[in-house]
This record gives C-alpha cells, structure tokens and sequence, in this order.
C-alpha cells in the first residue's frame, strides 16, 4: 500500500553507508528512531584507515574537508570526501554520505544524508532523510514538530498515514530539488527528480518527476527533458 512512499521507491541504498538500517523497513521515517544506535554501531565497525574517531562518537572519512569553525556532536558519521563548511553545526544522529556538501551556517539534527547531497546555505535539517543527489536551495528547511505539538501524520492524496512520532522532516527521494527559501512541513514526503519551487510551503505527498508550484499546482514533467 502507498507504493509511491515505499523507501525502495524513493531511494537508491546503494548511496548510502546506512543501507542496512532500512533492511525489514516499508518507509522511511520508520528508521528515524534507529539512527542514534545505528552510527554507533556501525562507527566502530568503520576501517581505521579510512575513517578517524574525533571526540566521542564521531567518525569522519580522512578524505573528508571539515572547517575549523564547523561543530560536530555526535553520534556522527562523516563519509568520504564530504565537504563540511564554515560554521555547519551537526547536532548529532547524523550520517554524512559521500561527497555531501553542509554548508554555512546549516543545522543537521537526526538525519541520513544519502551521498552527493547538498545542503549548502543557511538549511534547517532535522529528523529527515535526504536521497542520493538531492539539493536543497539557501534558506529551505525542513520543519519537523507540528504547531499543535501532536503526532505527524504524512498526507497521501486523501488518506493520512500516522507514523507515532511527534518529530518527522521531510522524506526527500533520490535527485529531488528543493527551491530557495522553501518550507517543507512535518511529515513532507517528495518522489525522485520532484522539483520545488521556490518560496514554496509543502505539506504531504509530492509525486516522483512532478513539478510543485503550489499547494494545488502539481505538475508532472515533460519527460523528453529529463
């Protein structure tokens, strides 16, 4: 049921050193409880020539750039050849995949970073998981906890789907772009090669290849293009 949400709909696992975390999962906020234990399982397992412990549960890939002014708590990983810039502050419960970019002044908070991603200017990332390549414009952010301070619900065209977890972000698959200054609401789920546009408010289910314009304003892409 739900196929569109189903992880292995929205994401390729082999983009991501966490691809055991979703073994037995059918979507993707249903890990977001596991991600602490996960790291901290997995970091130790990491080979020493690759990876360095920095503190107290934290791994970061020696190939990886991290700026002295960047603050990483952890549990964190930290892939290879990732690109953490001035004044990035990872909170912890955060996987770093390969190649991924956090930019200035970006907060991860319970993540998974799928490799290549990039959250590069002034993002808000908290309790989400973002698909291999996805991109996320300056100022966007993912909103985690509802007004109400009640359980997220994720909205599928008419249906509601409650996860039984007060913190959910936003579900990003695989190459999805999210425009400058956008807001994803708890619960946000978007398909593969989804485009937002900016200054947007999403809430809910975006389909896989559409363009959201609006809430009410979903189109699909004119494949010839893609």
């Amino acid at each position: 049921m739900y196929q569109d949400m189903n992880l292995h709909n929205l994401f390729d696992l082999t983009q991501t050193i966490a691809a055991e975390l979703f073994t037995g999962m059918t979507y993707p906020w249903e890990v977001l409880s596991e991600i602490g234990q996960f790291i901290l399982k997995l970091g130790k397992a990491l080979p020493k020539e690759e990876y360095q412990q920095v503190g107290e549960n934290v791994w970061i890939a020696k190939t990886a750039k991290v700026a002295p002014t960047a603050n990483i708590n952890g549990p964190a990983i930290i892939g290879k050849e990732a690109d953490i810039r001035h004044c990035a502050y990872i909170r912890g419960n955060a996987i770093v995949g390969e190649g991924a970019v956090v930019g200035n002044s970006t907060e991860l908070k319970n993540v998974i970073l799928f490799n290549k991603v990039q959250v590069p200017h002034y993002n808000y990332v908290g309790d989400s998981i973002l698909g291999f390549k996805a991109h996320m414009g300056a100022g966007s952010i993912t909103s985690n906890v509802k007004s109400d301070k009640t359980l997220v619900s994720v909205k599928y065209n008419e249906d509601s789907i409650k996860t039984g977890l007060k913190k959910v972000g936003a579900m990003l698959g695989d190459n999805v772009e999210v425009g400058c200054n956008s807001v994803l609401n708890p619960g946000t789920v978007v398909g593969r090669n989804a485009l937002i546009y900016p200054l947007s408010m999403v809430r809910g289910f975006v389909p896989a290849n559409s363009i959201y314009k609006k809430q009410g304003e979903v189109v699909l892409q004119d494949n010839s293009k893609l």
